[in-house]
Formats: structure tokens, sequence, C-alpha cells
């Protein structure tokens, strides 16, 4: 254990109209204007998040900078800058998708685009990621974190976070004044400003389960939301032709999520309908808890319920394949490179050179039904 010290003090003005709020009180304005706690801590053991909470002015910045020096706090984010282009110059580009996907920030488009396009929480789980890689402390310090976010955008985040840092063993000590993402965030050790105080939290991490639950809600809906989501989307920002069936993933009455099912066929006499899974979009801000494979494995149930219904996919992202393999509702029927060119126009020749994308490797699978299985 270390001793931990915090004095704060704040000057007191001389005014004339200070000293008469001064003298209207029966108390010591100097010591009300003095913020001290002391506090024991085992910062040594071996940890990957550390929490410290507390409001404003309780002395969260101060105990920091005394725990790893006045220079903890660094800008790691070049805001005119795409995240991806900010990542080390050494490392592939499997691993920079690997390390922004860690974080939550699943969506390309986001990775591409300036970071000052980036919404707050998109900016936060940018800015871990740089800071996890770019920087050469042994610790990393985040002062407010989640401080500018929605609260259920806080919590995913503070999920998304401690997964991440944890698969990637690094150590971070996260600055908050919010009680409500210790639970999501389940951290080794926390001091408490406010408290001042100090739990170790190690021996308890590993056999913990949260109380608090987020409630998701699934509708089926018209297209006409598709807009604001195609943004996000790695493909076209136009939905197939056809018959189309389209749902959304809702937290209260907000939608974050967007998926579609297309006939892209028509149907063959004495055949099912076949119907292919796509354009699935969850808002970057609740990515990491695993939300696009619980709407993609609900709607596909309740499309498969509909008469003569077969549901398919196809699709290039290993996030989704790696999902859906451990899932045995759905059946891996085929692995290939496809070669996807641009149109041109009549009579102008298609070449791999011409290609938007070659050679992307894509997935195809078919959705086995609860309902007909017994499940």
């Amino acid at each position: 254990m270390q001793t931990y010290v915090v004095n704060l003090n704040s000057e007191i003005s001389k005014s004339f109209r200070c000293n008469k709020a001064a003298d209207s009180l029966d108390i010591d304005v100097n010591k009300k204007s003095n913020h001290y706690f002391k506090v024991n801590a085992d910062l040594e053991t071996e940890y990957n998040i550390g929490l410290i909470v507390g409001a404003s002015g309780s002395g969260k910045t101060t105990l920091a900078k005394q725990i790893l020096g006045d220079e903890c706090f660094k800008e790691y984010i070049d805001l005119s800058k795409p995240v991806i282009d900010q990542l080390p110059k050494e490392l592939d580009y499997n691993s920079c998708q690997k390390i922004l996907s860690g974080v939550g920030l699943t969506s390309v488009p986001c990775w591409i685009r300036p970071s000052y396009t980036l919404s707050n929480g998109q900016k936060a789980r940018a800015e871990m990621a740089l800071a996890c890689y770019n920087s050469k402390d042994d610790v990393i310090a985040i002062d407010e974190f989640t401080s500018v976010v929605d609260r259920t955008v806080a919590k995913v985040m503070s999920h998304s976070i401690q997964k991440f840092a944890r698969r990637e063993k690094k150590t971070i000590i996260l600055l908050a004044c919010h009680y409500d993402i210790i639970e999501w965030l389940n951290p080794d050790w926390i001091i408490d400003c406010n408290k001042q105080s100090y739990t170790d939290r190690r021996a308890l991490r590993l056999d913990f389960k949260r109380k608090e639950q987020l409630e998701f809600t699934i509708k089926e809906i018209d297209k006409s939301s598709w807009k604001y989501f195609s943004k996000y989307h790695y493909l076209s920002d136009k939905l197939p032709g056809g018959k189309l069936y389209t749902y959304g993933l809702f937290e209260g009455d907000n939608q974050i999520g967007f998926i579609c099912y297309a006939n892209y066929t028509p149907k063959r006499k004495n055949k099912d309908w076949i119907f292919h899974m796509n354009r699935v979009v969850v808002h970057p801000d609740y990515a990491g808890l695993g939300l696009g494979i619980h709407l993609i494995n609900e709607t596909s149930e309740h499309v498969s319920k509909k008469p003569e219904m077969r549901v398919m996919s196809k699709f290039s992202s290993l996030p989704v394949f790696k999902a859906m393999t451990k899932n045995r509702q759905w059946k891996l029927k085929k692995i290939s490179r496809d070669v996807v060119t641009k149109k041109f126009g009549v009579g102008l020749k298609q070449t791999n050179k011409d290609s938007f994308r070659t050679k992307v490797k894509t997935y195809s699978f078919e959705y086995m039904p609860k309902w007909k299985n017994g499940g």
C-alpha cells in the first residue's frame, strides 16, 4: 500500500463584496476553501483497469498526476486526420482493423473520415485506441471518460473498453465523474475521491455479475430510416430492389440499428422464397455489446416464420462470420472470393484492374429456424 495525499486550496478574494459575503457566515471560509484527503492504495499489483471517480473539483486530476506524474494527460488524437492513419506506421492493415474494432469503433466509414466528424462517443473510442498504441507510457490515463456522452452510450463504451484493455493486456487509469459506469467498466480497483476511499476489486472481478441490464427492442419498420444509417455501412447507400422486409433496433424510442431482407431472384415453382439478410447497421455509439448478431438472429427467425420463406446471407464482414460460426442456427454454405467491379456503361469491358474491390472474401450462410427444429 502507498499513501496518496491531495491538498487543494482555492484563493479567497478580498474584494468588498467577497468580504461582505464571508463576514455574513459564522464559519472559517479559509477552511471551507480547502479540500484535503488521504488514501492508501495498492497500485503496484498487476491490473488492467483502474478508476478514479468523484465530482468535479474532488481532486481526481491532482491525484492522477501524483500517481503518474504531471505529464500523464496527453492529446492522442489529431482531429484533422482519419483515425486509421494515426495508428503506428509499422502496423499492417489487419492489425489496425483489429484494434479499431476492439475498442468498438466498428464502422469502416468512421475510420477514414477526418476525426472531427466523429461523434463524442466515437472520438473517445478512437482516442483510447490511439493512446494504447501510440503512448510510450506503461500506464495510460484518460480524463473525463464518458463525461460528454449519453449515459447509455457511456455504459456501452465502458463495457467495450474494459474488454479491449484486458484482451490486449493494457493498463489504463480512467477518471470519471459518473458512478453509473462502474458495473459496466468492472474495474480492478476504485479510488472514490468523494468518499475518500480505495476499493480493491481484483479478487472480486472474475466472479462479478452485473445487475443492471440495458433493454433493446426490435420492430418491423418501413425503409425510410435507412437514409440515417447508410453512412455507417460499407456497401451502397441504396437498398436492394424488389420485395423487402426491414427492421429497426430501438433503445426506448431511439432507433439505433437497421437490417434489411431482400429477395434477389424470382420464386421458382414449388420452391420457397429466398430472402437475403443484408445492410446490418448498429449505430457506432452502441458497438461492443454484440447487438448486431442479436439483431440478425431475431429478425432472421421472424422472417423465416413467414409462409414459404428461407433466409440466406452472403457478406464479407469477418466479425459477423465469427459470430455466425458460434451459432448453431446458421449453417455455413460456402466461402469464396468474389470480384466486385464497377459499371462503366454499355459496350465497355470490365477487368480486374477496373475492380472496385478485387478478390473479396465472402461467406454464405443459411439460417436454420428454431421453430422448425424445436428450438
